[in-house]
């Protein structure tokens, strides 16, 4: 369950703030889109609701798998929303919905995607259901007992040390999430790209044009190992970072509007 494991070690469990279906999935939709490795040119919301509606995508047990099919190459992503109240998903059951697990699978990744979610069920069924996630109290149980599904994956196709390794490296999630899993902050978050030089000028990347005007006239000054700064009205989180030639960087980042 690689692109699980991936989604826990870069904060993409998200506690879902709206039962509405759409909603929720849509708003994973946008966390799905801020993965710079996943192309501008797809509306995952639009896809991912389309699938929907010719195919329901619950599975029952209180879990259900959305997700995009795209041409061409790329990698497998996923992100989890967890919901405490549950979600009226319509799934074959009937039972209310309280971990998605939404999918982006490029063209040479359905193997891989049908390989994982096999392994995502057979944990599910190998445990006590989505029980301790549908009674968890905080996002962290339900990372935990995620951890636990993927450990028991990863202990049955890798030696023991290695494993232990992994897992501990998922374990340490982010600063930035835990602030954005507030719901009041999920409902203004906007995903955002940041590209500085060597100057204290920064051009951002943003659809909020309200966000972008206030960064580029503003001096931020070096942001170097922030993990989050003020901007105005906005508290951005920088997720990750990747260094260019000639002093440039591109900091990946979710801002939300307060």
């Amino acid at each position: 369950m690689k692109s699980i494991l991936t989604a826990l070690q870069e904060g993409r469990l998200i506690e879902l703030p709206e039962t509405d279906k759409e909603k929720a999935l849509r708003y994973l939709a946008t966390i799905l889109e801020a993965i710079p490795d996943v192309s501008a040119n797809v509306d995952v919301a639009e896809g991912v609701l389309e699938r929907e509606k010719s195919a329901n995508t619950g599975i029952g047990r209180g879990w259900a798998c959305p997700h995009i099919r795209v041409d061409g190459d790329g990698e497998l992503f996923s992100v989890l929303g967890w919901s405490p109240a549950g979600i009226d998903y319509g799934a074959p059951d009937g039972n209310k919905v309280h971990l998605l697990v939404m999918y982006y699978i490029p063209g040479n990744q359905r193997m891989a995607y049908l390989k994982e979610l096999s392994g995502l069920a057979k944990s599910i069924q190998a445990g006590r259901g989505i029980e301790n996630i549908e009674k968890a109290a905080a996002l962290n149980d339900v990372r935990n007992e995620l951890l636990n599904w993927v450990s028991a994956s990863i202990d049955t196709t890798m030696p023991q040390a290695k494993a232990r390794m992994i897992k501990l490296e998922a374990k340490q999630a982010l600063a930035a999430e835990q602030a954005l899993a507030a719901p009041q902050a999920l409902e203004r978050l906007v995903p955002l790209y940041l590209l500085a030089g060597a100057g204290p000028k920064h051009i951002a990347l943003s659809q909020d044009a309200e966000l972008v005007k206030l960064l580029e006239a503003a001096e931020i000054g070096p942001i170097g190992e922030k993990q989050d700064f003020e901007a105005g009205s906005y508290k951005v989180f920088v997720r990750s970072r990747s260094a260019y030639k000639a002093d440039r960087v591109l900091y990946d980042c979710i801002a939300v509007k307060r």
